[in-house]
């Protein structure tokens, strides 16, 4: 099964407690990034594009075991970075871990396979294998021949193992809807994995390549195709049914940037895991300071493109549970292909881009030595 019962149910529950009481703005996964260090450096990527200094910092245990309380979401994505490079990520797993929240440990897993005998399979750790496409599509992408065998390998190992591994897949404009078909029928049947997360790739300003982002009326193309091919029933996304029916343009959906919230070595991002225009000390202070109204589609020119999962899945999660009989529908006759898409969000009224990347980069390097110089001194 794509996704446990128990976290099934544990999240409906979460999400209806927040109903309940009436908070509006709550998290749903948090991202915990305790490192940005890196050995891959994919053109795609824009989160590893620091000076040595802070590719060197980690979060420590106590740190992201904090993070999890303070931000209380029902599950934990770790991604980074490369997650396996931490050497204290084995401690960290198992305090998520034995705090009942659902780890989602996202690696390219060059290093999985000797160091799957740190950690214990529970239904509550799965391991989040970054696979973008058969072996030239993912090599390709990643930029280093060897890494499609070496992951593939490790997945089976896992797997043999009983440990539960996701495949986490970005779709870029190089993989035509055959080939998307063809890898996810590849991840279903042949590795038989437990989910298969998808997501269209986010169009980082710092990103190498910045000709294969995908625009929004492409992705939804896309995804049709996709999901016109005859297996597309079978494939099993650890997704939600109504978040893949957004992909294939047929939910007229609004971000929900709270619902992945950010911690990394510099604090709480803002406003999102995808956008890095600034951070809060606490996670209060994220959910208090960020002006949450000027961001999404058709608020800010950065997010003109996005689709991605961590700002729309929880907006479809959401429906979900509000709206159970339509995710029913959606699950049981699958994804619409064919008619016309959902209306489109306006970018007449969009504020312009800000740029602050090199401004905030050079603040937040100055004050980590003026802290390290001030520990030293003490």
């Amino acid at each position: 099964m794509a996704v446990p019962v128990i976290q099934q149910v544990r999240v409906g529950a979460y999400i209806m407690g927040k109903k309940l009481r009436g908070v509006e703005k709550y998290p749903l996964v948090l991202m915990l990034e305790p490192l940005f260090r890196c050995n891959l450096a994919c053109p795609g990527c824009g989160k590893i594009d620091y000076e040595d200094d802070i590719l060197n910092k980690r979060l420590s245990v106590e740190e992201c075991l904090k993070a999890v309380d303070d931000c209380g979401a029902p599950i934990v994505s770790i991604p980074g970075g490369e997650p396996l490079i931490h050497k204290e990520i084995v401690q960290i797993v198992e305090g998520i871990v034995a705090r009942k929240k659902f780890v989602y440990l996202c690696t390219n897993a060059l290093l999985l396979e000797k160091n799957l005998s740190k950690f214990t399979p529970t239904p509550y750790l799965t391991f989040s294998v970054h696979l973008d496409g058969m072996e030239a599509h993912h090599d390709k992408a990643v930029a280093q021949p060897g890494t499609f065998k070496r992951a593939v390998s490790a997945i089976r190992k896992a797997k043999a193992m009983g440990f539960r591994v996701n495949v986490n897949c970005t779709l870029f404009d190089q993989m035509s809807a055959t080939e998307a078909a063809e890898f996810f029928d590849f991840c279903t049947h042949d590795l038989g994995v437990e989910g298969i997360t998808v997501s269209p790739g986010y169009a980082y300003e710092r990103a190498p390549d910045q000709e294969h982002f995908l625009s929004r009326k492409k992705t939804k193309q896309l995804f049709r195709d996709v999901f016109k091919h005859e297996g597309a029933k079978k494939w099993r996304f650890s997704q939600s049914t109504l978040f893949l029916d957004f992909l294939a343009g047929n939910q007229s959906y609004k971000c929900t940037p709270w619902g992945n919230p950010t911690r990394n070595i510099f604090g709480w991002q803002k406003p999102c895991y995808l956008l890095n225009e600034g951070y809060a000390d606490t996670f209060q202070e994220l959910m208090d300071s960020v002006e949450w109204d000027k961001y999404g589609t058709g608020n800010y020119e950065k997010c003109a493109d996005c689709m991605v999962h961590c700002g729309y899945e929880p907006t479809a999660v959401t429906d979900t549970v509000s709206h159970p009989l339509k995710a029913l529908k959606v699950f049981l006759n699958g994804v619409n292909t064919e008619g016309e898409m959902a209306p489109e969000i306006n970018l007449d009224n969009q504020r312009p881009a800000e740029f602050v990347f090199e401004g905030l980069v050079k603040t937040l390097s100055q004050k980590m030595a003026e802290k390290a110089e001030g520990e030293k001194a003490a």
